[in-house]
């Protein structure tokens, strides 16, 4: 196996532990190339990377987010982070801690953006009892 293929694997890897293996198709479906760097690169070297755990990175990463006020892309990883465990407190204590640093309208557009994936999730959750009921 080859290098790319090798990164490509781990990348595959780290997405399926964050629950995301069907994250960035529309990447692939305009452009593999950027697709397979997305997966390759940032999933297959950057966050598979010794010395920080996926729990550590996506804090990080969420925090990051959060810092510069990103309209897009936070949504993923707030869903992500969830997935593997970090809890909403958590989440929330990022948000505030974070806010003070970023100022207050980063935190409220991560406030906003968090409750927009709660909801979403919940509304989710309901569908699928929702379909399992009806099948019954």
């Amino acid at each position: 196996m080859g290098d790319y293929e090798k990164r490509m694997k781990r990348g595959f890897k780290i997405l399926q532990q964050m629950g995301r293996e069907d994250t960035m198709l529309n990447q692939k479906e305009l452009y593999p190339d950027l697709y397979n760097l997305s997966v390759g690169y940032l999933f297959g070297e950057i966050w598979s990377r010794p010395h920080l755990t996926l729990r550590e990175r996506e804090l990080i990463t969420m925090a990051s987010n959060i810092s510069l006020a990103r309209p897009v892309g936070t949504h993923s990883h707030y869903r992500s982070a969830r997935h593997i465990g970090i809890t909403k407190e958590e989440i929330m204590e990022l948000i505030i801690h974070v806010g003070h640093y970023a100022g207050w309208p980063a935190m409220a557009l991560a406030v906003g953006q968090f409750t927009e994936v709660l909801k979403e999730d919940a509304e989710k959750a309901k569908q699928k009892k929702k379909k399992i009921r009806s099948k019954k």
